[in-house]
């Protein structure tokens, strides 16, 4: 049972979501906030598995409580799937850096939003990989990137899953690509993870570009 709360500022789609995911197998629904600042009381009170975050928000933002609520929560720390509008949202890039797992369109159909919870909630890597990915390739060369990080503390074997990783490739393609087991690329990449000091596999597809480890637009390995 993956336990959910849903944050949404506006009252018909969060009762949506609501009714959507107590209707369907496998979730329950331990609460609901209408704000930022509901979201990070609600989170502490319930300890979800996964967080649905609406990301436009009047006064805290989805990204202010993703980061207060990541910052404040105990082991294991709930996965937050934000929820926008625009699928190329400046938003929801400041979002993944502040270490959300992903994001879903709220115009998806009760099917994929479920899958995506389901995915999250059981410790996937980013939900819709390709999307994530245009998303990141529009932001991460702005000026106001972050300084390029160092990649010399990983393995020839970790900085290749990285890059395969920032390009939206799941563990299984990566493993064909790299003629490795599944279980051997998810080793890969937590050590690449744990390395450089990340949370999450959204914040590794975040440095791999903002570092020169991948060039937006550019195809290859």
């Amino acid at each position: 049972m993956i336990r959910v709360l849903v944050v949404d500022d506006q009252f018909l789609i969060r009762a949506g979501l609501t009714g959507l995911l107590r209707a369907a197998p496998g979730f329950e629904v331990v609460g609901e906030a209408g704000n930022g600042a509901e979201a990070v009381r609600e989170a502490a009170a319930t300890r979800p598995d996964v967080i649905l975050m609406d990301v436009r928000m009047p006064g805290m933002t989805g990204i202010e409580a993703t980061e207060r609520i990541l910052a404040a929560a105990p082991e294991p720390a709930p996965r937050i799937l934000i929820l926008t509008t625009f699928d190329l949202d400046e938003y929801v890039y400041k979002a993944l850096r502040a270490g959300a797992a992903g994001f879903l369109l709220k115009d998806s159909g009760p099917e994929r939003l479920l899958a995506a919870v389901a995915a999250v909630g059981g410790g996937d890597g980013l939900f819709a990989p390709s999307v994530t990915r245009r998303l990141v390739e529009a932001f991460a060369r702005r000026p106001e990137a972050g300084p390029a990080v160092g990649l010399d503390a990983l393995t020839a074997r970790e900085t290749d899953v990285l890059r395969l990783t920032a390009r939206g490739m799941s563990n299984g393609e990566i493993a064909d690509r790299l003629f490795i087991s599944e279980a051997t690329v998810k080793t890969h990449l937590n050590r690449a993870m744990s390395k450089l000091g990340l949370d999450s596999r959204a914040q590794a597809v975040v440095v791999a570009y903002e570092s020169g480890l991948v060039t937006p637009g550019r195809a290859g390995p």
